[in-house]
């Protein structure tokens, strides 16, 4: 069982810059890869970026390719997500979750991942 809990959100001015944390407990991440998604009011939890379980491999939305970067500490069994140059469409609850098959490739489907964390609200002003 591993236990996610996001953190870093916050309202923010368009143009401006968040970095998100999730830290895990119960199980160490170094072993799995972790995606963000975000969800918005009335729309579907979509994927934002991703990272594998050993760092070499990432992936973004095309939404967010070149602002937002995903990093991870496996000595703080801690994922980011840095977010630069926030748009208000940016606006949403952002989730990080575990894909627990140890592969290279960064999966973007909701339905290959568990664990989900509750959740942190970011809220981008125009």
């Amino acid at each position: 069982q591993v236990h996610l809990v996001e953190s870093g959100g916050g309202l923010v001015q368009a143009g401006g810059s968040l970095r998100l944390s999730c830290a895990a407990s119960g199980r160490t991440l170094s072993t799995y890869g972790v995606g963000w998604f975000r969800q918005a009011p009335g729309k579907e939890r979509e994927f934002v970026a991703g990272i594998n379980w050993s760092a070499s491999s990432t992936g973004y939305a095309g939404s967010v390719k070149a602002r937002f970067t995903i990093s991870r500490d496996n000595a703080l069994n801690t994922i980011y997500l840095q977010m630069n140059n926030l748009k208000p469409e940016d606006t949403a609850e952002y989730f990080c979750a575990v894909d627990p098959v140890q592969i290279t490739v960064v999966r973007a489907s909701v339905r290959f991942y568990t664990y989900w964390g509750q959740g942190t609200q970011v809220t981008v002003s125009s």
